[in-house]
């Protein structure tokens, strides 16, 4: 009987000695490395000036129409729309490329025309050349400035946050073409 007992125990030991050891090298799902991010991080704050071009009309569009009611409401609610616009140095839509506004935006209003902006400012040009800014938020149109969250971003704008200003200097009823000044103010690291 002790010969037994001896064994289920030495099982028992072993079991839980081996089944820690492997759930400890098979991989660490967190670590907390503090210490060595303390040292690097400078936060920096970065104020970026650029005109946004929301095409849709003609032969290229910069934004198309991906989903909606078929029946649409007075003020387009439910209407969703996938972007890839061009951000510029000026409000013309000739001048230097600077990056891309690439997402989506919806009409989230059922009785005014505000949209849901889901979208990654991805820039092209200079020091930001490879990096992007996420907003996320609410956009009231026909407000003369709104403000919308920066919730991230990655390259230069790593761990950004901050907010965009958003001022169209440029909208045609017709078509729904719209050019958009934006003023970006970010803090990264």
């Amino acid at each position: 009987m002790a010969t037994i007992f001896s064994i289920c125990l030495l099982f028992t030991l072993y079991y839980i000695t081996f089944s820690t050891f492997y759930s400890t090298v098979s991989g660490i799902f967190c670590e907390e490395i503090n210490e060595g991010i303390a040292i690097k991080r400078v936060e920096k704050r970065s104020h970026l000036h650029f005109y946004f071009h929301d095409i849709i009309s003609g032969k290229k569009p910069s934004a198309v129409k991906i989903a909606g009611p078929p029946n649409s409401s007075a003020y387009g609610f439910g209407a969703t729309m996938m972007m890839d616009d061009a951000l510029t140095e000026g409000p013309e839509i000739s001048s230097k490329l600077v990056g891309r506004a690439q997402g989506m935006y919806a009409l989230a209003a059922q009785e005014a025309v505000s949209l849901l902006m889901v979208m990654n400012l991805a820039f092209t040009e200079g020091t930001y050349n490879g990096s992007s800014i996420s907003v996320v938020g609410r956009n009231p149109v026909f407000d003369d400035v709104r403000e919308m969250p920066i919730v991230g971003g990655s390259g230069v704008f790593r761990f950004g946050r901050g907010y965009a200003l958003a001022h169209t200097i440029w909208f045609d009823y017709n078509t729904g073409d719209a050019t958009v000044e934006y003023n970006v103010y970010v803090s990264h690291y």
